[in-house]
């Protein structure tokens, strides 16, 4: 980009947050009565397309958002009370039917699973972002490529936005949807909190969100590849301690999974404050340690000749209900029998008749807090999003305005909050988005 040029509105960043944001501000403008030659938009965008994190988030698949009235989606996704508050005037404001509704504009369907994730019937992460770019043609949103912000400057009422590439871009109102520090990759590499630091925000350092967590050393080799359906997990340290259920997966380098990324922002902290964090799996988490002693006594005395490694072999994992619950979640893993043996102090040959009132409590305990390992990482560019990031406080909530600089916008991953895994960050992104270009097109008629 050479020269300068001038637009209306500047949004840097064509991802979620970005692309609603100029959707958002084009269909205010035009309520307004204002003519699209008097407000021009402009995305500026590093990379060579738009919405490359969504095209690659979910897996690929894209879980756009999550089912719900927005009372529910915050009480689920957001359990930081702070943050709750934050997103509460956006999400009711732009909820997971308005973003829906939207792309089905552009004939893209979406449904929700079992567990309330919403995904697209047919295609991808990239018919997403292919919806939101032609949503963008239609609102007359020019978009720059490849064009990656260095400076900006905020004098006389007017930003001056300054390109790596050569060029500045002049603009009356600026929104800064650049994301986090997550996914690298995608060119998420903290532009965006590097130029609101310049303008005069403060920030909390970023920090890994919805990541795996990396162990110190696995409880076994034996165990990578194995998945845990539906467990308890917790972490836990001199801090404190948290705890998610859902699945847990166990790789060669420590643990991924749903449970297992929801808790690692938590993680990352305890590990950070108190360098040692460690993790448990709760066997079964529907059943507290005095009701689970009571299924195993009964059990004891119905099955006395049965060897408890048997036992263990073909118990239910997670049952809804006691021992003969349901076991839709299967059995606990052959490979992690032998563990459990091991961590209570029990021969490979005892049986309930033979086993001591020590031994079954032993037993007992590990079921309820088996010891997966000491946290040795998150990995911070692991994580499908970051926490930290501008602060809130320097935030108008109700408008995404920035209290620092008047006329500049902040949304999505950039602003210090992080969702639950389950599409809670995408549509917080699109929701804080949608509120920045709104708020900022409405400034027109003042």
């Amino acid at each position: 980009m050479s020269g300068l040029m001038t637009a209306s509105l500047l949004v840097v960043g064509a991802g979620a947050s970005g692309m609603a944001s100029a959707i958002a501000a084009r269909q205010t403008a035009d309520r307004l009565g204002i003519r699209r030659e008097d407000f021009s938009i402009v995305i500026v965008e590093r990379n060579s397309r738009v919405g490359e994190k969504i095209r690659i988030s979910g897996g690929g698949k894209c879980n756009i958002t999550h089912e719900g009235l927005p009372q529910e989606v915050l009480r689920k996704g957001f359990f930081n009370r702070a943050e709750e508050r934050f997103l509460r005037k956006a999400l009711f404001g732009f909820t997971n039917s308005d973003i829906l509704e939207l792309l089905l504009k552009k004939g893209l369907r979406a449904r929700a699973r079992e567990d309330g994730k919403v995904f697209p019937v047919e295609g991808d992460g990239t018919a997403v972002a292919e919806a939101f770019e032609s949503l963008l043609e239609d609102s007359a949103v020019r978009i720059e490529y490849s064009s990656r912000v260095t400076k900006v400057l905020f004098r006389d009422g007017l930003f001056e936005v300054f390109f790596e590439e050569g060029g500045s871009l002049g603009a009356e109102w600026l929104v800064l949807a650049t994301g986090g520090v997550s996914w690298p990759q995608t060119g998420t590499t903290g532009d965006g909190l590097r130029i609101a630091r310049l303008l005069g925000h403060t920030q909390t350092s970023p920090s890994p969100a919805l990541a795996p967590l990396y162990l110190v050393r696995l409880p076994s080799s034996s165990l990578a590849g194995i998945a845990l359906r539906s467990v308890g997990l917790r972490v836990f340290s001199l801090s404190g301690e948290a705890v998610r259920r859902g699945d847990v997966l166990i790789t060669h380098k420590g643990l991924s999974g749903p449970a297992a990324l929801s808790i690692s922002r938590e993680a990352a902290l305890f590990s950070d404050k108190d360098k040692k964090c460690a993790v448990v799996a709760d066997l079964f988490p529907d059943l507290t340690d005095a009701v689970l002693e009571a299924e195993l006594l009964r059990h004891a005395v119905e099955k006395g000749s049965q060897m408890i490694r048997k036992f263990l072999q073909m118990c239910p994992i997670a049952p809804t209900g006691g021992l003969r619950g349901s076991s839709l979640n299967g059995t606990i893993p052959t490979a992690l029998v032998p563990l459990i043996m091991k961590h209570a102090g029990l021969e490979e040959d005892v049986t309930w008749s033979t086993l001591p009132k020590i031994g079954r409590k032993k037993l007992l305990t590990v079921l309820k807090r088996f010891p997966l390992g000491e946290v040795g990482r998150v990995p911070l560019e692991q994580g499908e999003v970051s926490a930290g990031g501008t602060a809130l406080r320097e935030v108008n909530p109700k408008t995404m305005e920035s209290r620092v600089v008047p006329g500049l916008f902040l949304c999505g991953e950039l602003l210090d909050y992080a969702g639950e895994i389950g599409g809670f960050n995408l549509q917080a992104a699109f929701s804080t988005g949608w509120l920045a270009g709104s708020s900022a097109a409405s400034q027109l008629q003042e």
